[in-house]
């Protein structure tokens, strides 16, 4: 649809909506161009309106925390959403239930839960994004993935149509799910186990430092890169880079970090362009000297 259409029919939504925006700080990364429309979503109520006055005739990405994505500078034609205040709820179900809004961090899922005296949750405080991108993803780290403790997910369909789904109706497996593309997760419901305070978090403490040992933090990265490719080598992608190309390579700002080459990273003013060539070099490499191909694990909007 033309903008001038979308500003007419668009218009109840008020500074939730924002036209031709700039996503440039909404991304971990640090990259990126403008879109056709931006909408923060307050509530339920108004996705789903908002959904059914788009009627699905727009190109729809969903954006998390940032932490994953990598954005093109060139213009985006399409909806970006976002969930707002209202899907960043956490609250206790039963002894030993947890439901989370798809905006929680996961960090913040992993902090109440030590908090509530539940075990199981510890090796989120190590996983940057948020739940509904953690879903989306099956992602994990230290031998657990999302899948381990969810019990189900409340999402919504682009016609508006909201639907609970059981885990045992997914199929999860390294890094990604079966569930259709046009879902937006809403929120999820999690099984922990009772536990002490203290050996919670001294749990949680162990894995932190294991993290910031080994991952860089605190600069312009989006995660790892790439998957680990289990099924063709027990190798970790970051052997596979580090036998296959040189560290030091570089394209503009776009960078393999120090700490961890799995791990790019935008030492200031990189664009999409730059990191993508980074991203190519490093896959071309790997293949040229494995025999593997390298999937993504970052989130490519363009």
């Amino acid at each position: 649809m033309e903008i001038n259409h979308l500003k007419d029919i668009l218009n109840e939504f008020g500074d939730n909506v924002r036209f031709e925006y700039d996503l440039k700080k909404k991304n971990w990364f640090n990259i990126g161009g403008k879109c056709k429309v931006f909408y923060k979503a307050d509530n339920l109520k108004n996705l789903v309106n908002f959904l059914k006055i788009t009627n699905n005739k727009e190109k729809i990405f969903i954006l998390g925390a940032g932490s994953n994505t990598l954005i093109s500078d060139n213009f985006i034609d399409g909806v970006v959403i976002k969930l707002g205040k209202n899907f960043n709820n956490i609250s206790k179900l039963d002894e030993d239930v947890i439901i989370a809004g798809s905006s929680v961090l996961d960090k913040s899922l992993s902090e109440y839960a030590m908090n509530n005296n539940f075990r199981g949750f510890e090796f989120l405080s190590c996983i940057p994004g948020t739940v509904g991108g953690g879903l989306k993803m099956n992602a994990g780290c230290f031998g657990k993935e999302f899948k381990d403790i969810l019990l189900s997910i409340q999402a919504i369909d682009y016609q508006g149509n909201i639907i609970t789904i059981p885990n045992k109706k997914i199929k999860f497996e390294y890094r990604k799910n079966n569930l259709p593309d046009d879902l937006i997760f809403l929120s999820a419901s999690f099984k922990g186990q009772k536990g002490n305070f203290n050996e919670i978090r001294n749990a949680t403490d162990k894995l932190k430092k294991q993290k910031e040992k080994n991952q860089p933090t605190k600069i312009k990265t989006s995660g790892s890169t790439f998957k680990n490719p289990i099924a063709q080598t027990k190798k970790k992608v970051w052997e596979l880079i580090k036998e296959s190309v040189p560290l030091d390579k570089s394209f503009g700002d776009a960078c393999i970090s120090e700490k961890h080459c799995n791990f790019f990273v935008n030492k200031g003013n990189a664009s999409f362009e730059d990191m993508k060539k980074l991203i190519d070099f490093v896959t071309k490499g790997v293949f040229e000297k494995t025999g593997i191909s390298l999937e993504k694990e970052i989130k490519i909007l363009e």
